[in-house]
């Protein structure tokens, strides 16, 4: 792979610049096909060698852009750019369009100009995975919504920092996608640092859990896309510069969901993952500095990879634009993703336990959402049931006596499987699957000839038939358990023995 690009070593020469390290003897910049660009070996490196080194105020976040100050604090959270991804989009937006005056000009230009994402898709390619837990979180609408009710109130209030020439051009709805693309694909979780001659806060640790997987997402706000940065053992993860618009708090829970958090962290965004694959990670080097190291050997010549808790195909389709195909292990078989998950909605449980009880159980449903929160179940490719399901539908059948106990006592039903629950499953799953447009046959059919379908809707069908086979496995493993009991119990409830998914087109 080429490595000596002019766009790559443009980037590094202002890399550099900027009080940033970069080994480069030991990686570079490359076109990868299937990835864009990414990071190589240039030799055999071993076990925690140090790649680069990035100074924290490096990061483009809104703690270190100047707009948030320029525009005014009371101002920032009056137009509510502190909440959500606006205010770091509108951030990016000001600095891009600053040209050379900006701390962030040489790093522009290596970001992509254009995703394969379900954000950017028509209407037909979207209509492809219907039924999949990508739908309802590609999000268009409500960015939409953000950008008519945030980005340009709050351009229009300030002509001396934005332009009225340069909302054509620069402040666009299109520009905004981009940016938010950007952020969604490839930004990290920073906490905030000390400032110089501040004490450090020692609560401010990265969470064990999320330490433990250097890049495991889940801390963006409202996303949960942005990756997290591991912390070296024994040394402590905060880092907090006093500068912008977002209120310190003391509630680690909190500290985890502030927009301020999230930031662009130039060469570490690079990396691409891959399934159960990771060679290298970020991590604290110290209140000032981030640093990516090896965390295993690698040879010359192999990508390294920063892969950040094996996300499902729903996941990776939306935020990056690709798939990852591999071998499943058992109960199922063939290819796919096995970090596939299936999203599994409460009120089916809800609805199907409904044919198996005379009780109004709109009470219980409320206490289970107050008391477990768990209105969405998940499956994974092992095809278990999720034990959280299971006592909802237990609490949901329970005797009036029973449920009152369980109420006083403020604890939900241990996940107990019995042919009853088995036929209520086998009815949640069957009404799942129904949720698609094809069949897992017509799917199967599709992909053994891909080479006659556009990228869209390969990735597509992958995704779609990567869930139904998590629902197929499920139903054989429930009707292998509780097969004729369960089936008997069904036909009791609603007067047949319920059909399989069948297309619908």
């Amino acid at each position: 792979m080429d490595t000596n690009t002019p766009e790559g070593n443009a980037f590094i020469q202002w890399f550099k610049s900027k009080g940033a390290t970069v080994d480069e003897t030991a990686m570079g910049i490359a076109d990868i096909p299937g990835y864009g660009r990414g990071i190589v070996a240039m030799r055999d490196l071993p076990k925690d060698h140090t790649l680069f080194t990035i100074p924290r105020d490096l990061v483009l976040s809104m703690r270190t852009s100047t707009l948030p100050q320029k525009f005014g604090q009371a101002s920032w959270k009056k137009f509510g750019l502190h909440e959500g991804w606006t205010g770091l989009i509108l951030c990016m937006l000001w600095e891009e369009a600053q040209g050379a005056a900006s701390k962030w000009n040489g790093f522009f230009p290596i970001l992509p100009t254009s995703f394969d994402t379900p954000m950017f898709w028509d209407a037909a390619d979207v209509e492809e995975l219907q039924g999949t837990a990508v739908v309802d979180k590609i999000g268009r609408d409500d960015a939409e919504k953000d950008f008519a009710a945030k980005l340009v109130p709050a351009i229009e209030s300030r002509p001396d920092l934005f332009p009225p020439e340069s909302r054509a051009t620069t402040y666009t709805l299109a520009r905004y996608h981009l940016m938010g693309s950007r952020i969604l694909s490839r930004s990290f979780h920073v906490l905030r640092w000390k400032a110089d001659g501040e004490e450090a806060d020692e609560e401010a640790e990265v969470d064990e859990d999320d330490a433990g997987a250097a890049l495991d997402g889940g801390a963006a706000p409202a996303d949960g896309s942005a990756m997290d940065i591991d912390t070296p053992h024994g040394t402590d993860a905060t880092a907090d510069a006093d500068e912008g618009p977002a209120d310190d708090d003391d509630d680690d829970d909190d500290r985890y969901e502030d927009p301020a958090d999230v930031a662009m962290v130039p060469m570490a965004d690079m990396l691409n993952g891959r399934f159960n694959t990771e060679t290298a990670r970020l991590f604290y080097d110290d209140e000032h500095v981030l640093r990516m190291a090896t965390v295993q050997e690698i040879k010359a010549g192999e990508q390294i990879w920063n892969t950040y808790g094996d996300p499902p195909n729903s996941d990776l389709l939306r935020r990056y634009g690709f798939v990852d195909v591999t071998t499943l292990a058992q109960p199922l078989s063939g290819a796919g993703n096995p970090a596939d998950i299936v999203e599994i909605p409460a009120n089916l449980v809800v609805e199907a336990a409904a044919k198996h009880t005379t009780a109004d159980t709109q009470d219980r449903v409320d206490w289970w959402l107050e008391e477990a929160e768990d209105d969405v179940f998940v499956v994974g490719t092992d095809c278990e049931l999720p034990p959280e399901m299971v006592s909802l539908a237990r609490l949901l059948l329970q005797p009036k006596a029973d449920w009152e106990k369980t109420r006083a006592k403020g604890k939900v039903p241990k996940p107990t499987m019995d042919a009853t629950i088995a036929a209520i499953a086998v009815d949640v799953l069957q009404r799942r699957l129904q949720e698609y447009p094809t069949s897992i046959e017509e799917d199967e059919k599709l992909l053994a000839d891909a080479a006659q379908l556009s990228l869209n809707r390969k990735m597509a069908v992958t995704v779609r038939l990567g869930e139904k086979r998590i629902l197929a496995g499920a139903l054989r493993e429930l009707q292998g358990a509780y097969g004729k009991e369960a089936s008997k119990r069904k036909r009791g409830a609603d007067g047949s023995a319920g059909k399989g998914k069948k297309a619908k087109r």
